[in-house]
């Protein structure tokens, strides 16, 4: 079967084989393809996004959008055109409707029911960014009683939502919290509410609901007129996490994070002379090499650097972390606290070679001008650094941010502020930090419980406690970040390994 995905100004849809998902905004598929290579029959899994769309002529907004959108999330892209438009960044001159008939959307649920499909998402555009009308009452009336029904997430901003709900006012938060469950109301599972027009708001906040728990997702508001298409790259970059299997929550983090990259990277650029232009999807081309995804296992064994303890054994900062890495740590931080800048940039360009070798990701510790400059694949912030919005702002939707907590309080921020994990500590005393409070294993517990994020324990953790760490019994604390217990010691490669083994040792106990 083909993938494809629906929705109301284009309808997306994400699929597996045989087992689709489906996303919403015109209408468009996601599927998985197999190819057969040679006579092994070598196969290469591609993640696939069939978006049946209307077409946009300005190339911004529609399928022009989807296509740029997919790409840049590394997922191919197939379209299937519902309606013409004649437009530019002034606005839509004409139009021959974007799902123009209730007849489409009938052939559409047709297809659905004879092939199910794993996840569907529907984009109820009804006005278009710059304030076209998109859809008429009958196609928003088939819309409410047959699409949401099937709909795994519908994605309105706050017009839109307004206009599904009769006209309601939808002007703050707590107006976009009643709107997300109105509209959940109508069937679909989840309901993301965008509030980039939310009047009087600093931050662009949109609101996730589930039918249970809502979920806020803040993000800078970037000052640009370069906003065409944020809707359709927004469905389209969900569609494309769910075809490269995320569940949903992920895939809307991953897609604001994106969105907000886009715009902040093209706020400055100028195409057309209208006043609404397009934003550029594909920044990641500039940036020479592309980091590497987060997958919380990295946490496992997390190795944090320490430039004192590596001059007292007599090692340099790259023989440190080649041995770390080769006695199997999952992920490498480097804590760098008395070099100049110029000499932790050449190191931490060295050390990045090194990590990439092996596959594993580097993180800066608090530093996010050296993290840009060698272009590491994230950074560690603290309660005190720059908040971990701020670096996302700066590193883009795909790198690695982390953040220390030591309150649940803490942990749900790191989680609001578009974190990718906490580090809770310090569990036991420790002497790499001057007056660090303990949370031992209780508060450890207390943060993994309140966390939304995978979280590393860390502080005082060596070979003697790691088990009791690990045995807190919470499924989201992945791993241990360990400092003196591997790098104030003589060998780095064999106390990793040793640790390493009595991880491995307790996972398979569990």
């Amino acid at each position: 079967m083909k993938p494809f995905l629906l929705g109301s100004r284009q309808t997306r849809i994400s699929s597996y084989p045989l087992d689709p998902n489906f996303k919403s905004r015109g209408f468009g598929l996601v599927n998985k393809f197999t190819a057969s290579m040679g006579a092994d029959q070598l196969t290469a899994r591609v993640p696939h996004v069939l978006t049946v769309a209307g077409s946009d002529s300005g190339g911004g907004a529609g399928i022009q959008a989807d296509l740029k959108a997919c790409g840049a999330r590394g997922v191919y892209c197939s379209t299937v055109i519902t309606a013409l438009t004649a437009q530019n960044t002034a606005g839509v001159q004409v139009k021959t409707g974007m799902l123009p008939s209730i007849g489409i959307i009938k052939v559409l649920l047709r297809n659905l029911k004879e092939y199910p499909v794993q996840a569907f998402v529907v984009d109820p555009v009804l006005v278009s960014t710059s304030g076209d009308i998109l859809a008429g009452p009958s196609v928003l009336d088939c819309f409410r009683e047959e699409l949401f029904p099937v709909a795994d997430i519908i994605t309105p901003n706050i017009k839109e939502a307004s206009t599904l709900l009769g006209g309601m006012e939808v002007k703050t938060i707590s107006d976009m919290r009643s709107a997300a469950k109105l509209i959940h109301a109508m069937g679909p599972r989840n309901v993301l509410i965008k509030g980039g027009d939310l009047p009087a708001s600093m931050d662009a906040i949109d609101i996730l609901f589930d039918g249970n728990e809502f979920f806020e997702f803040h993000s800078e508001r970037i000052h640009t007129q370069n906003t065409h298409g944020t809707g359709c790259t927004m469905a389209s970059c969900i569609a494309a996490e769910l075809a490269k299997g995320s569940s949903m929550l992920p895939a809307v983090k991953v897609a604001k994070h994106f969105v907000e990259a886009a715009l902040h990277y093209s706020k400055d650029m100028t195409i057309g002379k209208g006043s609404q232009g397009p934003f550029d999807h594909f920044m990641k081309l500039k940036i020479s090499s592309q980091p590497i995804p987060f997958d919380p296992n990295q946490l496992f064994l997390y190795a944090v650097t320490d430039s004192r303890m590596n001059k007292k054994w007599g090692r340099s900062m790259t023989d440190a972390v080649k041995e770390a890495i080769e006695g199997g740590a999952t992920i490498i931080q480097l804590r760098e606290k008395e070099s100049e800048t110029k000499d932790f940039v050449e190191a931490a360009y060295k050390c990045l070679e090194i990590c990439h070798e092996f596959g594993v990701p580097l993180l800066i510790n608090d530093r996010v001008d050296v993290a840009l400059a060698c272009n590491a694949d994230g950074v560690h912030v603290g309660q005190s650094d720059m908040p971990a919005r701020v670096a996302r702002s700066l590193l883009g939707p795909d790198k690695i941010i982390g953040v220390s907590c030591k309150t649940p309080e803490q942990a749900l921020q790191a989680w609001a502020d578009g974190a990718d994990y906490i580090g809770c500590g310090g569990v036991y005393p420790t002497m790499t930090k001057a007056n660090n409070i303990t949370v031992g294993l209780d508060g450890l517990k207390n943060v993994c419980s309140a966390s939304k994020l995978p979280v590393v324990a860390i502080g005082g953790i060596s070979h003697a406690n790691t088990c009791s760490v690990m045995e807190i019994g919470c499924s989201n604390l992945k791993g241990v970040a360990v400092v003196s217990a591997l790098f104030d010691q003589e060998c780095v490669m064999s106390e990793t390994r040793n640790l390493h083994s009595e991880l491995r040792k307790h996972i398979c106990r569990g």
